[in-house]
């Protein structure tokens, strides 16, 4: 930034001194609250500036914070939370409306505190001004330059925005509240026509339950009939049925009576029957004693005869086996008798085929004494291609 010349800044120095005695006098002719001290320095103004600066922001943010949750939550916990705090709205309407119905005087005494609040935010701008304005007198005297004047334009400015930008979110939350509010007022009727159908259910379930008890009166009324002749008809039942075990019970002991006689009858007769069949048991237990005795000698005289049947079968057997073995010895000598003899016949057959053989082979080959047979033949031949030559010649 360029620096200014001496007589400029002399020239817009003076100008800011006289800014400055301006906004002194203003502080004398605007009027000051007693609050235990006379005058306002410039410590406690921007500490009061900056202290409610913070508050309006925290508030602000705090709210911010509630209706964001309050977005986040479901559709349950909204209606709830929401019906929780218009019933608590309501009731703190209530008590403020009584309290200002009670106490008139709170009201004057709110706008008074107002009115002391503007002219505190008044006297610490003014003070902020002229504070700002002697700054820049320094500075102008002593660089040339007026950049502390800017630093707080900028300062200003800076604040002014956060400021817009707290505003323009109290304004999105009081319209996030109103949809909130009409959305409560939504959930109010719903819940309502809920209540109302859910009335309309409770009274025509208790007709229904109405109906369903009549109906059990009647049924148990009708079941006790129904019991009571069952109970009645099953008493006559059992009435006839034990008259009639009675009745079985007198044949039965008539029938063991019968039973009773036959069985000692039965019982007499099979004693004398008893007695009889072990007579005739000792008869015959003699008899077969006297039996088995006549049996043991006739045993023992064929064991005798038996004895001498087998000496006389012992030199049987033992002149068959010597006999036996003669006829072996016999067939032996006729076997080899006759396998001789067809050996013999064997090789004489076989001698004639040989001498047969030998004949017919030198009858063929003309040897020995068939020499002659064999110019025989040859001069037969010769005698029988003659004629037939002398045929041949006549014919032609």
């Amino acid at each position: 930034m360029e620096k200014i010349t001496h007589l400029e800044a002399l020239m817009f120095s003076a100008v800011l001194e006289n800014c400055v005695d301006q906004l002194a006098i203003l502080g004398y002719i605007i009027p000051v609250p007693y609050e235990g001290k006379t005058e306002l320095s410039h410590v406690c103004a921007t500490a009061e500036k900056d202290e409610m600066e913070e508050i309006t922001q925290e508030e602000l943010d705090i709210k911010n914070s509630e209706l964001m949750s309050a977005k986040q939550e479901s559709g349950e916990t909204v209606t709830s939370t929401a019906l929780k705090n218009t019933t608590h709205k309501q009731q703190q309407g209530k008590t403020e409306d009584q309290k200002s119905t009670h106490h008139p005087s709170k009201s004057s005494k709110k706008h008074i505190t107002r009115a002391a609040q503007k002219l505190r935010k008044i006297q610490a701008d003014r003070q902020y001004a002229s504070d700002v304005i002697t700054l820049t007198i320094k500075k102008m005297e002593e660089s040339g330059t007026f950049t502390s004047l800017m630093d707080a334009n900028e300062r200003e400015k800076a604040k002014k925005s956060k400021f817009y930008d707290i505003l323009i979110r109290e304004e999105k939350g009081k319209k996030e509240i109103k949809a909130l509010q009409k959305q409560l007022q939504d959930v109010k009727k719903q819940t309502e026509k809920d209540l109302q159908n859910r009335d309309k259910v409770i009274d025509h379930l208790k007709d229904k339950l109405q109906e369903k008890t009549a109906k059990l009166n009647t049924e148990s009324y009708y079941m006790k009939k129904n019991t009571d002749l069952q109970v009645q008809l099953t008493q006559k039942k059992c009435s006839s049925a034990e008259d009639a075990l009675e009745k079985e019970i007198q044949n039965l002991k008539s029938k063991t009576d019968e039973e009773i006689q036959l069985h000692t009858e039965t019982e007499k007769f099979l004693m004398q029957q008893y007695q009889k069949v072990q007579e005739k048991l000792e008869y015959w237990m003699e008899k077969y004693k006297k039996d088995t005795d006549a049996k043991d000698e006739e045993l023992d005289d064929l064991r005798a005869l038996k004895a001498d049947n087998l000496e006389t079968m012992q030199r049987f057997a033992k002149e068959c086996l010597a006999f036996q073995a003669t006829i072996i010895i016999d067939r032996s000598d006729k076997e080899a008798k006759r396998k001789q003899r067809e050996q013999e016949a064997l090789e004489l057959k076989s001698a004639v085929k040989l001498q047969a053989w030998w004949k017919g082979t030198m009858v063929r080959r003309f040897l020995g004494p068939y020499q002659e047979l064999e110019k025989y033949l040859k001069e037969q031949s010769s005698e029988q291609k003659e004629p037939g030559k002398a045929k041949s010649g006549a014919k032609k």
